[in-house]
């Protein structure tokens, strides 16, 4: 496609880098410049994985309990249904942006300790308690205290490796997604057999503790010493900030002095780029629609249509996720960086058309196959070829802001996801079924059409975002400069 003249800058960053008497463009100079060595950034992109492993193991274990949990506490598929998504949802809406701009603003290291340690006291807590009420209020907690690990492990490996290498290491954290729920199933599972083998236990002060509350006490404080490991980290120099209003001197080690963006610069930055910004986030929210419906229903669709039983597919289907999906993951890192290193900020963008594109086929033929053992291989392929997009999409968004909207930058395109992903995912291929089709045994047919659809509406948006992305991205390459961390 041809190059697109690129955009002025921000007029308020403009403005605030000449009261200083900075010019806005150029590199700056001293150790601000340089990242780390490799060896470190690997070692914090693993100590941010196997918190977010964590997270997920916190997040998912709940659904191999719901059986004892509805049996003694006598509550009800709802009353489930709102500690396994609810509670999350909201506390992503109501804490995700504050705590996206406090990693745009303080330390990031302290806040990933400080979060994976409140949802691993919060997820341990859920096995002292008794009531629904009680329950409710701390599986919010759990997802508080996530809410802050993705906005600000994405800007830390941000600042540990250049824009052409960050693709590898941000996918490597994004498979802690299917580690972390492969583990959830298989750790819990263990867990769950030997405290029922153990029964119940008596603890000091607390009294009974049921087997199941004694997997959320030993699935969540383990989390702590994560905690203690993050805090450890090393507070990286923000790389790719833009300039803004500080003395004109800049820091004392050479490096030019940048001030936290105030909040209203961050609004009219996004919505100067918006089209660049929304049309990447819907990309993003449809790829997640098409997902979570998939994840949701695919082993409906082959107990329904192909006769398996919920063990078999279950194992199968569990299986292509911890071995696909993370191989999709990695290898849409790894394209990403190549494509990035040729075609410059274009390079993921059309990695991830290709991708949508390849995809679609092994879509219907999934769906419409009527042999189960052999639809599994087209299966294959689209567990495969969407987690690309988990290796592609962090380093998408992360390019097209400044350092210092990172965080609220991520919070939002989360909120976006959420929202869509877990609102629409499921429910549009469920009213499908039963509106439109009103037969269960078709349910084929509407994984097929709401997959496809949101295929061609998350092409869409990427179409609309490509001209204005890569123009934004390029503008920002040139005008940022490094800051002490």
């Amino acid at each position: 496609m041809e190059q697109v003249e690129a955009m002025p800058a921000p007029e308020p960053v403009i403005r605030s880098a000449r009261a200083a008497g900075a010019p806005v463009g150029g590199p700056a100079m001293g150790a601000a410049d340089a990242y780390p060595r490799p060896a470190y950034g690997w070692y914090v992109v693993a100590v941010l994985t196997v918190a977010y492993v964590f997270s997920f193991l916190d997040r998912q274990i709940l659904s191999l309990l719901v059986e004892p949990m509805k049996r003694d506490l006598s509550l009800s598929d709802t009353q489930i249904s709102l500690l396994q998504g609810m509670a999350f949802a909201l506390c992503n809406v109501l804490v995700g942006l504050p705590l996206g701009r406090l990693v745009d603003t303080r330390r990031r290291t302290a806040l990933v300790a400080a979060g994976v340690a409140f949802w691993s006291l919060a997820t341990a807590a859920c096995g002292l308690v008794r009531t629904f009420p009680a329950l409710l209020l701390l599986r919010m907690g759990v997802g508080a205290g996530e809410a802050v690990l993705t906005p600000a492990a994405n800007s830390l490996i941000g600042d540990h490796f250049p824009p052409h290498k960050v693709g590898l290491p941000l996918a490597v954290y994004s498979i802690g997604i299917f580690i972390g729920g492969g583990l959830a199933l298989v750790i819990g599972a263990t867990i769950i057999q030997g405290a029922l083998r153990s029964g119940p236990l008596l603890l000091p002060l607390v009294g009974e503790v049921r087997p199941w509350q004694t997997v959320f006490l030993l699935i969540g404080l383990p989390g702590l010493a994560v905690a203690a490991l993050a805090l450890s980290l090393r507070e990286p120099a923000r790389k790719g900030a833009l300039r803004h209003a500080t003395g004109a001197d800049g820091g004392a080690d050479g490096t030019t002095a940048v001030a936290a963006v105030p909040l209203a610069e961050v609004v009219a930055f996004l919505r100067t780029n918006a089209r660049a910004f929304w049309g990447i986030n819907l990309f993003m929210g449809f790829s997640a629609v098409a997902g979570y419906g998939v994840a949701a229903w695919v082993p409906s669709l082959f107990i329904r249509r192909h006769g398996w039983s919920a063990v078999e597919i279950g194992h199968t289907y569990g299986l292509l996720l911890l071995t696909f999906g993370t191989a999709g993951v990695l290898c849409g890192g790894w394209l990403g960086d190549v494509m990035t290193r040729r075609r410059g900020a274009a390079g993921r963008l059309r990695a991830a058309i290709a991708v949508k594109l390849l995809t679609i086929p092994f879509i219907i033929a999934y769906t419409l196959l009527p042999d189960g053992r052999a639809a599994i291989w087209p299966l294959a392929a689209t567990v495969f070829l969407p987690t690309f997009l988990n290796g592609l999409s962090p380093a998408i968004l992360q390019q097209m802001v400044p350092n210092q909207m990172r965080g609220t930058a991520i919070s939002i395109s989360l909120l976006v996801i959420n929202l869509l992903g877990l609102g629409l995912g499921p429910t549009s291929i469920a009213l499908l079924t039963d509106r439109v089709f009103r037969d269960p045994a078709s349910i084929h047919y509407s994984i097929l059409i709401v997959s496809v659809a949101m295929m061609l509406l998350s092409l869409t948006s990427l179409l609309i975002a490509y001209r204005p992305y890569v123009a934004l991205v390029d503008r920002l390459r040139r005008e940022s400069v490094a800051v002490p961390g």
